[in-house]
């Protein structure tokens, strides 16, 4: 992002040192826990806030969206203003959204305030990783890094949980409230004691590209969003379907013939590792990410479980995850990142499919097994897929790609959301559905969202047999 690119001095002080990696992994565990735990306190919010369950979509779906635009925007924020001051407001404004949303009664104005934290929550962790980059020498970075990588693992273990002992037992306004006097120990400890590095001269910022990728996706997410739900015309939709591919082709256009960095470099995309990888895992993860919004809708909309025992089936999820993870590198090394991702992609997408079978008859055992096996299929497929991505790319490619991969990330969650919310709205009869034909209704958008995972291995067959295999021995694997 910078002309200049400001050494990499390490912290005098060795008690900056040992606090720094604390820091850093707060913030990332406030990042990825808010990402979860609202999900078992959906039916609970909307039945709060007047509204069906399926409308709560767009809340879970503005937060991941908002990191997808804001992302790209974090290493020039960085460089152009020092992460010491980027890193403080970041946490700041989360916190300002988690408060404005636990005070807020309206859904449309919570959605506001989720856009506001999802803007805090897109600084927080690129920034934060960039600290550590440029604080610790390359001998200690693996340690450093490996260090804040646990509550991104422990965070999706708790959130579910916590969401529902919080509903359970306190209130669903809990949920925002939790991360307010984190948030205020945060601010004062990264001001006092965080690295603070900038660069001289920093690359100006492509507004152009940010205003035609911002609102492109932006508005594409509105159209799924309120596809089902509205009053429009199928012309008008039609018209804003269109707006939006042409904003987004737009800023490819202008990425292509822009001669300062981009906001986003689309001339990776020549990279056919990277291109295979971030385009299969866009897909695959459009499946996958509706798979959150949907489970606490199956169990306590469909079958009448209580907050806290849907998050206690969701548990086993994250929990199948952590404790497989380190056995991954082996998998990949014996069998190959082509036949990885192809076997696997069809599993998940399986798996996916027959918690389309899940009804009231079906024994808690069970679930807790399909849950598992998921969970292990999961992190398999995240490892892969986040891994595959830096298989040819250079280092000095290293921070353009992880910008795009990330926000491909984030851009699949929010869609994937958005997704499952329309499928699952369209095999519905009505909008207020009984438990039966909720259930129903979630069954086939399971299918669906199972099929379409499936769909993703047409990308990944375009890998080769040697692609990555690097890669398992030089990179840390992690679940991202």
């Amino acid at each position: 992002m910078a002309r200049d690119d400001p050494p990499t001095p390490q912290p005098q002080d060795p008690s900056i040192k040992r606090l720094l990696p604390w820091l850093v992994a707060v913030a990332f565990f406030m990042e990825s826990l808010d990402t979860t735990i609202l999900n078992t306190a959906v039916p609970a919010i909307s039945h709060a806030l007047g509204v069906p369950p399926l409308s709560m979509k767009a809340v879970l779906a503005s937060y991941t969206l908002s990191l997808a635009v804001f992302i790209p925007i974090s290493g020039w924020m960085a460089d152009r203003f020092g992460t010491r001051r980027v890193f403080t407001s970041a946490i700041a404004l989360f916190t300002l959204g988690s408060l404005l949303c636990g005070i807020t009664s309206d859904i449309h104005v919570l959605v506001l305030c989720r856009i506001i934290q999802g803007m805090g929550g897109s600084m927080m962790v690129p920034v934060g990783r960039l600290t550590l980059v440029r604080s610790f020498p390359k001998s200690e970075l693996v340690r450093a890094m490996s260090f804040v990588s646990i509550p991104t693992l422990i965070a999706p273990m708790l959130g579910p949980l916590l969401g529902g002992l919080i509903v359970h037992y306190l209130h669903w306004r809990v949920i925002f409230f939790v991360n307010i006097p984190i948030g205020i120990a945060g601010i004062l400890f990264v001001w006092h004691r965080l690295p603070d590095f900038a660069a001289a001269r920093p690359d100006p910022l492509d507004i152009v590209g940010l205003i035609l990728f911002g609102s492109g996706i932006s508005l594409l997410s509105y159209v799924l969003e309120i596809f089902g739900e509205h009053s429009l015309s199928a012309g008008e939709m039609l018209g804003l379907l269109a707006l939006s591919l042409a904003l987004l082709a737009g800023y490819g256009v202008h990425a292509q013939g822009r001669a300062l960095p981009p906001l986003l470099d689309l001339a990776l995309f020549r990279i056919r590792t990277f291109a295979t990888a971030v385009s299969g895992s866009f897909v695959t993860r459009i499946g996958m990410g509706g798979v959150p919004f949907l489970l606490p809708l199956l169990y306590q909309e469909g079958l009448g479980l209580t907050p806290v025992q849907s998050g206690l089936l969701i548990m086993p999820q994250a929990l199948a995850s952590l404790s497989t993870k380190f056995m991954l590198p082996r998998i990949l090394d014996r069998l190959g990142y082509r036949n990885v991702l192809i076997v696997n992609t069809i599993a998940v997408g399986g798996m996916i499919m027959l918690f389309g079978i899940i009804g009231p008859a079906t024994p808690s055992w069970q679930i807790v097994l399909q849950a598992l096996a998921y969970g292990a299929l999961m992190s398999l497929q995240f490892t892969a897929m986040n891994t595959l991505v830096y298989a040819d790319v250079t280092p000095a490619q290293a921070s353009r790609a992880s910008s795009i991969a990330s926000t491909a990330q984030q851009l699949s969650a929010s869609f994937g959301v958005a997704v499952a919310g329309l499928t699952t709205v369209f095999f519905l009869n009505a909008r207020h559905a009984d438990a039966r034909a909720m259930i129903g209704g979630l069954h086939h958008a399971f299918l669906t969202l199972g099929l379409f995972t499936i769909a993703s291995t047409l990308v990944f067959r375009k890998l080769q047999r040697e692609d990555g295999a690097e890669e398992v021995h030089q990179k840390d694997l992690h679940l991202g």
